[in-house]
């Protein structure tokens, strides 16, 4: 999987591995010259068949936008030619959400090239070690406090350029040298077409909000979703809608 870097020139070295998921392995690289970077991540998606999200079709509804009737029925009977084409879809998202959230000055990972199946990005962390995941992180209150805020800063850029991430939790949070940074987007959605968005970016900051309010940290997850969603959507469609509903 990794000798076309190797060949192109994006990487020199495989330093080791780094995370092996359901959906992707990670590995942590020396990087080539043409990155830009030391060291960079290199995020090997596995096949169609180990995909590990439950009811795909929640995050996909909004987002075959252009896709032509062939590759559309291919999808919908789930055929062999369907599943290539949204394994591919799933590696195209996530480099292209990357993309827009870095220009936007969000904290991502910078995204440096797709190769098949995988996908380079900046590393976050040194050559000892990867940025621990939020969930092992501890701050006192105050601190934990101004972190959550920040994160729902965050949270609101990527709703301003019309992104909802759809999996935000502890696990995918990093922290480096006290800078969180965001990761795994391959699930993300475009809230502007997908009319489960709302529900996912009530999810994504009740997800969050559970890990800091462990931490003592008091805010108001549902508040925050309908106040970001109403001045970013122009949309009363969070009006009566229990939290939670209708994602499980």
């Amino acid at each position: 999987m990794l000798e076309p870097l190797f060949d192109d020139g994006w990487i020199e070295e495989v330093i080791r591995p780094v995370k092996s998921g359901k959906e992707a392995s990670v590995y942590l690289c020396r990087a080539g010259a043409r990155t830009g970077e030391e060291l960079v991540a290199a995020k090997v998606y596995r096949s169609p068949e180990n995909r590990g999200f439950k009811n795909a079709a929640v995050y996909w509804e909004g987002g075959t936008r252009g896709w032509n009737a062939h590759d559309l029925r291919a999808t919908k009977k789930r055929s062999g030619w369907g599943k290539t084409v949204l394994f591919g879809a799933w590696i195209l998202r996530e480099n292209e959400t990357l993309e827009a959230l870095h220009r936007a000055g969000a904290n991502v990972p910078r995204p440096i090239a797709q190769v098949g199946s995988v996908l380079l990005m900046s590393w976050v962390g040194d050559e000892e070690e990867a940025a621990p995941q939020l969930r092992q992180v501890r701050w006192d209150r105050a601190r934990a406090g101004r972190i959550f805020d920040f994160l729902v800063g965050q949270v609101e850029l990527w709703l301003a350029n019309d992104i909802v991430h759809a999996d935000l939790s502890e696990y995918n949070v990093l922290v480096w040298r006290g800078r969180p940074v965001v990761i795994d987007f391959p699930q993300a959605v475009d809230p502007r077409f997908n009319r489960n968005a709302y529900s996912l970016l009530q999810r994504d900051l009740a997800n969050l909000y559970r890990h800091f309010e462990r931490l003592g940290v008091r805010r108001d997850p549902r508040a925050l979703s309908a106040a970001l969603w109403e001045r970013w959507l122009h949309s009363d469609a969070w009006l009566g809608m229990p939290e939670g509903a209708p994602v499980e």
